[in-house]
């Protein structure tokens, strides 16, 4: 296959597909419709064009016939005068006209016969056009509920266009949505560190350094007190028992049933004898 042949059915096949994504099944039924009422009417036209001939070929004959009737009512007269050579020509001129009425009366009868076709094929061609008609407003009813459920039935799966780009619309906005949400939190967490100054001037310095040195030596106490557990190094008592305090605090103490008495607390630690080192003060 040559350059030119492969390129013209690439075009053709491409023109072919582009084609049948534009055409619609109800603007191609409309217009086969009105191609076939522009036949209807032209066959009516044909069929009165052979009415008016035959209907003109009619006149002349019956002029022709009175013409005929005419001279020969001359010829008699002029046959009863005595005048036999006015009585023969006005007979010859009345043949002649026989002659042309005989031709026309050929002529009347094939138009009378093609008329006749004419005006059967004009009511054929009308019932056929009747009923593609119908066919076609049924075709085109059942084109469009079958598009309609088409739709509805991508717009529910959400495969359609306009769906699609609905849920890609909510999808940038979810995500711009976490984005902002996001850089608050950022933004909230840089100001309560101190890394970001408050131009507001709404921000306690002052409180926000004790909140993070109350923090600092809570995890330092915790750690001890770890430590202490773990057996790695002595912690104090007031880290220990800060400890206890803080653990028994988060415990939820389990509701007393009916007829039953509160738990007693837990018994609080023994006091513990502080050596002093040599030096020390009391």
């Amino acid at each position: 296959m040559s350059v030119m042949k492969r390129l013209s059915m690439i075009f053709r096949s491409k023109a072919n597909k582009a084609l049948d994504r534009m055409e619609d099944p109800r603007e191609t039924l409309d217009y086969s419709y009105q191609r076939q009422l522009e036949l209807l009417q032209k066959v009516r036209r044909g069929v009165a064009d052979v009415a008016t001939s035959r209907k003109r070929v009619e006149l002349q004959i019956n002029s022709l016939r009175q013409k005929a009737d005419k001279l020969e009512e001359q010829g008699r007269k002029a046959l009863s005068m005595g005048r036999e050579d006015l009585a023969r020509e006005a007979l010859t001129r009345r043949a002649a006209l026989q002659n042309q009425i005989a031709e026309l009366q050929t002529q009347h009868d094939n138009l009378q016969a093609e008329e006749e076709k004419l005006t059967l094929a004009s009511q054929r061609l009308q019932a056929k056009v009747d009923a593609f008609r119908t066919k076609k407003e049924t075709i085109k009813a059942t084109y469009t509920a079958a598009e309609a459920q088409t739709r509805i039935n991508e717009a529910l799966s959400g495969i359609s266009e306009e769906m699609g780009d609905v849920g890609l619309a909510i999808q940038r906005a979810e995500d711009k949505t976490a984005q902002m949400q996001a850089r608050a939190s950022a933004v909230d967490e840089l100001l309560a560190s101190g890394a970001l100054d408050d131009i507001t001037g709404s921000r306690d310095d002052i409180q926000a350094e004790l909140d993070r040195l109350g923090g600092d030596q809570s995890v330092e106490l915790e750690l001890q007190r770890m430590k202490a557990e773990l057996g790695q190094a002595p912690a104090p008592r007031e880290a220990i028992e800060a400890g206890q305090s803080g653990q028994q605090a988060q415990q939820p103490q389990p509701p007393a049933q009916h007829g039953q008495s509160a738990p007693p607390p837990p018994p609080s630690a023994a006091p513990t004898q502080q050596f002093r080192q040599p030096g020390e003060g009391l």
